[in-house]
């Protein structure tokens, strides 16, 4: 199907023993990449290293299959595509991927883990803001965007366009991996300490499991309070920046009483109330709250880098944009409900650049905000 690149032996037990337990900041993947421990099919694109994650790119073909599916232990990608496989599209001049279709396209990543590193891969915030559902998928896969310490073979990407069929180029960033050295969570007991030394969110901090937040359905000064995907639109090009007039494609969600009743099956981009603050040492993942709480899911881009929202970043606090997706019955969304929680991990050391400072970081400060490929709204 294609071939991996040239393998480089593993780290060595030395290696491992002058090694700190946490995420791996950007010097560490560089380090990887010069090891061989990550492998590309093309030279790195600028940007493409972040503060605590590797940013994937798409390759050449995409594979058009009957429905999502993972491997198991012991079956590949490239045996069950054999299965489930449809057409081929080349993607070398650009291709639509069309809504409500699945896809599945090998990526320009490869790796050869040592056994003590594991990966988890997630959406990026503009590609989660169109409600285009990606995964990663590997070899042996039981879970996806979750890859055992070890684990050496290619990466693919699942692709969903859920709310608006996507225009798309070999190079294209969707995804995001973000590597683990050992246990990185913190304790909640750890977590209220580190609140209390240095502000995670603005106003109480709900600690439970990782920090709760809440959804913010009284905006100061507007009685607009987020966006919900209208559900005939035209093709986004997702190299187009600014490009987009939002009247085109979503509908505004105003409210008077705090609250909104979300429609089954439609999408939504709504806004935390919380103002989050991720310290340099540190990054976090947004996680779903308890499916208990309601008929909806928060559908998440969930990475938040060492220095979103922080001051030592440029930051005074940034909200969390969220993709919220209702289930099968209307349900009433009041303001201040918790919708989710984000899961604090230690760093295994200081990131030589942080999200917002020097690098181009697009949603530093962010309140209410659709995705960079939309004009802003007049």
């Amino acid at each position: 199907m294609h071939s991996p690149p040239t393998n480089v032996p593993k780290e060595t037990a030395h290696d491992r023993a002058i090694t700190m337990t946490g995420v791996l900041p950007s010097q560490s993947l560089q380090a990887m990449l010069n090891r061989g421990e990550i492998q590309v099919e093309a030279p790195l694109a600028d940007g493409q290293i972040q503060p605590a994650s590797l940013d994937l790119r798409l390759g050449r073909i995409a594979y058009r299959v009957r429905a999502s599916f993972l491997t198991g232990q012991t079956a590949t990608v490239s045996e069950r595509l054999k299965d489930f496989e449809m057409h081929q599209i080349d993607l070398n001049n650009g291709a639509v991927l069309e809504k409500g279709c699945v896809y599945v396209v090998p990526l320009m990543e490869h790796l050869s883990l040592p056994d003590h590193i594991s990966a988890v891969a997630n959406a990026k915030s503009s590609t989660g803001r169109l409600d285009l559902l990606t995964r990663t998928i590997t070899d042996g896969g039981e879970e996806f965007d979750r890859i055992k310490p070890g684990y050496t073979g290619p990466l693919y990407a699942e692709i969903c366009p859920r709310s608006f069929s996507v225009l798309v180029r070999p190079g294209m960033r969707l995804n995001q991996i973000r590597f683990r050295d050992g246990q990185a969570i913190i304790s909640d007991a750890d977590l209220a300490t580190l609140h209390a030394e240095t502000r995670l969110v603005d106003g109480k901090a709900v600690i439970e499991d990782g920090l709760g937040f809440s959804v913010d359905l009284r905006l100061p000064g507007s009685d607009l309070v987020g966006y919900r995907a209208k559900p005939h639109t035209g093709v986004i090009d997702l190299d187009k920046i600014g490009a987009y007039d939002p009247q085109d494609y979503w509908e505004e969600v105003r409210s008077n009483n705090g609250q909104i009743i979300l429609d089954p099956g439609a999408f939504y981009i709504l806004v935390s109330r919380e103002a989050v603050h991720i310290p340099p040492l540190y990054a976090a993942e947004m996680a779903p709250y308890l499916a208990m709480v309601g008929e909806f899911r928060v559908h998440y881009a969930g990475f938040f880098d060492p220095g979103f929202g922080h001051a030592d970043a440029g930051g005074t606090g940034s909200r969390g944009v969220l993709e919220v997706r209702c289930h099968e019955a209307p349900f009433v969304l009041e303001h201040g409900q918790i919708v989710g929680r984000l899961v604090y991990e230690r760093m295994s050391e200081l990131p030589e650049q942080l999200y917002g400072a020097g690098i181009a970081s697009n949603y530093q400060g962010q309140g209410l905000k659709l995705s960079k490929h939309f004009r802003s709204p007049s």
